[in-house]
């Protein structure tokens, strides 16, 4: 099993939170197809935490936004610092039980520390390997790291390492969070193909928020020792 994982309610209340702000940056933006004005059509999901997150189902709510324009009507669906498109678990999930099942000796190691069937969490190996090191999101967020990048072929574990070794804690909150916030800040972009530039949008909603400093960093290895 492994020691000390867990994201808790209120991880998922601050991502909620900046979930709200960015459909609020989304919708005075207006619709990308015609400029007509963006009302709230939100909509319910049934998230799934399994072992790492069980606190993230209480969080249904997916933001959405509809033009209200006659004749346009278009679907915006702001960037999602909680859910990865449409699967069933949360982002926060889908990158840790994928880095744990790197880790372990056995899948059914894996299976027992996050709760993820064995066969979910292999499908999402492949994912990161030959999907997700192919996209726009990775490129550009690839050439943001001092050489050498992350290793393609050891994502998310490689990715959550060179996070957790480049930067610091925030302040007060654990060591997983801080990363897994830093992490889900980077993927947002790619969690919606209906918001141009998502990147420059998540920024500038980050940048209202202070990070107070700190000086532990902290090892994905040691936080995800298996026994």
């Amino acid at each position: 099993m492994v020691h000390e994982i867990g994201l808790g309610w209120e991880f998922f209340a601050a991502l909620t939170a900046f979930d709200e702000q960015i459909a609020v940056e989304v919708a005075a933006g207006g619709c990308p197809r015609c400029g007509g004005p963006l009302h709230r059509a939100d909509y319910g999901r049934k998230p799934r935490g399994g072992l790492l997150a069980a606190a993230a189902e209480a969080f249904t709510l997916r933001h959405s936004l509809c033009c209200g324009r006659e004749g346009c009507r278009a679907r915006t669906l702001p960037p999602s610092l909680r859910f990865l498109g449409r699967r069933v678990y949360v982002e926060a999930v889908v990158l840790l039980a994928s880095a744990v099942a790197q880790l372990a000796r056995v899948p059914r190691e894996a299976r027992a520390a996050t709760g993820v069937p064995v066969r979910t969490l292999r499908r999402w190996g492949t994912w990161w390997s030959e999907t997700f090191a192919r996209t726009s999101t990775w490129i550009a967020l690839r050439a943001t790291f001092a050489p050498p990048p992350p290793d393609e072929t050891e994502l998310p574990k490689a990715l959550l390492d060179r996070f957790a070794a480049d930067h610091e804690e925030v302040g007060g909150r654990s060591k997983l969070a801080a990363i897994c916030e830093l992490a889900a800040r980077c993927l947002a972009p790619m969690t919606t193909q209906s918001v141009p530039d998502g990147s420059r949008l998540v920024r500038s909603v980050f940048a209202g928020f202070a990070s107070p400093p700190s000086t532990q960093k902290m090892s994905i290895q040691h936080e995800f020792s298996l026994i």
